[in-house]
C-alpha cells in the first residue's frame, strides 16, 4: 500500500481587516492541517491586529489563545510572521504559496506582479479585481 503524502500549502495575507481575520480564524478553528498561514501584511500595531483577532465585533471572540512577541502572532499552529506596510514591494512572501489579497486596494494585475515580485507562486483576489483583467495570477 502506497503511503499517503499531504502536502501544506503555506498563505500569506495581505490585509488584515474583516475578510482577512475571518479567513485566519476559520484555517485555525478548523483544524485544517492542508493549510498554513505563515506570513501576515497588517498595517498598524502588532497588539492591534491580536485584539482586533480576539474579540470581533460580529463574529464574536476567537476560542483560543494568541500570544505575540517579535513581530510574530501565534494562535496555536505556529508562528505567524506579521509584516506592517502599505507598499507590496515592503512584504517578504519568500516561501508562501498563495498570497490571498484582503485589502480590496489591490485590485489589478500590476499591483499582483508587485506582490509575485516577492516570492509567491500565486496570487488569489479576495474582491472583484477590476474588469479589465483577463488573466489569472
Amino acid at each position: 500500500m502506497l503511503g499517503l503524502i499531504i502536502l501544506t500549502v503555506k498563505i500569506g495575507i495581505n490585509g488584515f481587516g474583516r475578510i482577512g481575520r475571518c479567513i485566519l480564524a476559520h484555517i485555525v478553528e478548523s483544524g485544517r492541517t492542508d493549510v498554513q498561514v505563515i506570513k501576515i501584511n497588517a498595517t498598524g500595531p502588532l497588539e492591534t491586529s491580536a485584539h482586533l483577532m480576539r474579540y470581533d465585533s460580529v463574529h464574536g471572540r476567537f476560542a483560543g489563545e494568541i500570544k505575540i512577541y517579535d513581530h510574530k502572532m501565534d494562535l496555536g499552529l505556529g508562528p505567524i510572521q506579521m509584516f506592517s506596510t502599505y507598499n507590496p514591494s515592503e512584504i517578504d512572501w519568500s516561501g508562501i504559496d498563495v498570497v490571498l489579497e484582503c485589502t480590496g486596494n489591490f485590485n489589478d494585475g500590476e499591483i499582483a506582479k508587485v506582490h509575485l515580485a516577492q516570492g509567491p507562486r500565486k496570487f488569489s483576489f479576495r474582491h472583484l479585481p477590476r474588469m479589465s483583467i483577463a488573466q489569472s495570477f
